[in-house]
């Protein structure tokens, strides 16, 4: 089950999330892709206009040749050139059909790979502090899902909504000379279609926004599911969460239905208006030819044309349920790409080479929902040694390292290495100077090695050995089947909680960077593997400057200075055995840590 998130910040320099009213509607966000694929809706449009201006050739010559020889008994001879014409021209109608429909694939794939790229993006740049708080079920489900869905728009519904303008016309334009009461009729029975289909569909909007909305709460209901199973099992609390899953999945299935039921009404009434229409235009042609007030030549080509008028609106409510679908998944996309990322330090100073002192001076950040996290934070951890940074849940010390990292923005204050304001350093030069284990290390699936290689990807062999070696890893990795090449399962599947943890370390050991941030590195540890992680730390930790977030006091051993934090402020620093025997806050912190123990 999840664990606690932090509110989305959003006051005192942080992130602020925009009202619902300032966002653009789903359709029109989708409109304003557009630009990137006009190149190759353009084209495809221009082979469909091609392909109908080749359907008005195919019937006519069909036509010709049904009157030349049943009503005129025009010899064979004369006819083969029509004969011979038909074949080419419908195989070049497949073949501009085909192109057609590549090029909107194309266009579709360029959507699905540029949107997909842009909200990944987009996440990289809102930082793990966002990414906290959310479901990750429904950002998945927007990721995969949903940019799926907008694939559908571009290479099918736009393409056909051009060809409903333009076939149509030039099959019209065709028709009037030949039979002016079949095109009027056309031209009177065109219109009701779509306007019928938007009576009908208009409804639909919001039923696939709820669809949505629905599934990607499923979505986030099993994952959390699938992740929490063990501590469901041990609640007995499996069956009642599996009732829910399967409440949240009947209520996805009755708005899925919903959605059909509005989609298939639409294709009937454009089904039949199409049919009753096409009727009308072959009673009116059927009493003229026996009037004799319309020659069978135009006759018969107002009629073979007459269903090929119809189809692309009648493809339009085909295709009619892929804008719905579309609009239902761009409206989490567009929360999720107006959420504000907090601001890229644009300076160009160097990052120090050597282990910089870290001064924090009056250091404060607010969330969103009025939470103080830090309150004037004042302290200077000195270069080259370890700091301990200890405090209550709650205290800001996590606020801390996020502050450090760049995940958030502060409100106020500065964050200066040695004399050099951090907000004057290039972002990416100084995250290649700083190293971060947190207190639950992600293992990618994948070799051991991969892992490792994480941030230092040219690294060999021997000299992943010497980091494993180094925090006291190298002794279980040896023993596992492959080594170094033995494949993990997702989160460290086969590794122990103290092995996963000594990972990370050999991880920040490659990357061998002079700042190194622990947030809680011992956290979800026994007492052994807590003992070996201390010891490891103590080794990496020389000769450079370390920040150990902690609530577990025996971790001090390592320390050389204490920040000791209360309420998002400073109460007391100094030296552990200076603070050990005062009477502030640490001795307190301390003496009630030894009672609870």
């Amino acid at each position: 089950m999840p664990g606690a998130t932090l509110p989305a910040p959003a006051a005192d320099g942080a992130r602020r999330v925009p009202a619902a009213s300032d966002l653009p509607s789903p359709e029109t966000w989708l409109k304003r892709f557009r630009p990137r694929v006009r190149a190759q809706l353009r084209r495809s449009m221009l082979l469909g206009l091609v392909n109908g201006v080749l359907l008005v050739a195919q019937a006519w010559l069909v036509a010709w040749a049904i009157d030349a020889g049943v009503m005129h008994r025009v010899p064979l001879h004369r006819m083969w050139p029509a004969l011979v014409a038909l074949p080419a021209v419908f195989a070049a109608r497949f073949a501009l059909a085909r192109a057609a429909e590549r090029v909107a694939f194309q266009a579709g794939a360029t959507v699905r790979r540029t949107m997909r790229a842009d909200l990944m993006a987009h996440l990289q740049r809102l930082g793990p502090a966002w990414l906290q708080g959310q479901a990750r079920g429904d950002l998945v489900n927007s990721v995969v899902g949903g940019v799926e869905a907008l694939e559908g728009y571009y290479a099918r519904y736009l393409p056909t909504m051009r060809m409903t303008a333009l076939v149509p016309l030039v099959i019209l334009v065709a028709v009037l000379p030949a039979d002016w009461v079949s095109a009027l009729v056309m031209l009177v029975s065109a219109p009701l279609i779509p306007l019928f289909m938007w009576m009908i569909g208009k409804g639909t909007e919001e039923l696939n926004q709820k669809q949505w909305r629905v599934l990607a709460f499923l979505s986030a209901r099993f994952l959390d599911t699938l992740q929490g199973l063990t501590t469901l099992k041990l609640l007995g609390a499996s069956r009642r969460e599996a009732e829910v899953v399967a409440r949240v999945s009947d209520d996805y299935r009755r708005s899925t239905m919903q959605v059909l039921r509005v989609a298939f009404l639409s294709s009937v009434v454009l089904e039949f208006l199409a049919t009753v229409s096409i009727a009308v235009v072959a009673v009116l042609v059927g009493f003229r030819l026996m009037w004799g007030e319309l020659a069978f030549l135009p006759g018969l080509f107002a009629l073979l044309l007459a269903p090929e008028f119809f189809a692309p609106l009648r493809n339009m409510g085909t295709v009619y349920h892929l804008r719905m679908e579309a609009i239902g998944a761009a409206e989490r996309m567009v929360q999720i790409l107006a959420e504000p990322a907090p601001a890229v330090r644009t300076g160009s100073a160097p990052a120090p080479a050597a282990p910089p002192a870290l001064t924090l001076h009056g250091l404060g950040f607010t969330y969103a929902d009025g939470t103080v996290a830090l309150d004037r934070c004042t302290f200077t951890a000195p270069a080259g040694r370890v700091t301990a940074v200890v405090g209550t849940s709650g205290a800001g010390k996590s606020t801390l390292l996020h502050l450090l990292l760049g995940f958030m923005t502060p409100g106020a204050g500065t964050i200066r290495l040695d004399d050099t304001d951090l907000a004057q350093i290039d972002e990416d030069a100084w995250l290649a100077r700083v190293a971060w284990v947190p207190q639950r290390a992600h293992v990618f699936e994948g070799s051991i090695a991969d892992n490792l290689r994480l941030g230092r990807p040219d690294a060999n062999l021997d000299t992943l050995r010497q980091a494993a070696r180094a925090v006291g890893a190298d002794a279980f990795i040896d023993a596992l089947p492959q080594g170094y090449d033995t494949p993990l399962g997702e989160r460290g599947v086969g590794l122990s909680g103290g092995q996963i943890q000594r990972l990370a370390l050999a991880r920040a050991l490659l990357k061998d960077a002079p700042v190194l941030l622990l947030d809680e590195p011992t956290a979800h540890l026994d007492a052994h593997s807590q003992r070996e992680m201390l010891a490891a730390l103590a080794r990496i930790a020389r000769g450079r400057t370390v920040l150990l977030v902690t609530h577990r006091l025996h971790a001090l051993a390592l320390a050389d200075h204490v920040v000791v934090m209360e309420g998002g402020r400073v109460v007391e620093q100094g030296p552990v055995a200076q603070l050990r025997t005062g009477s502030g806050p640490f001795a307190r912190l301390l003496a009630a840590t030894q009672v609870a123990a």
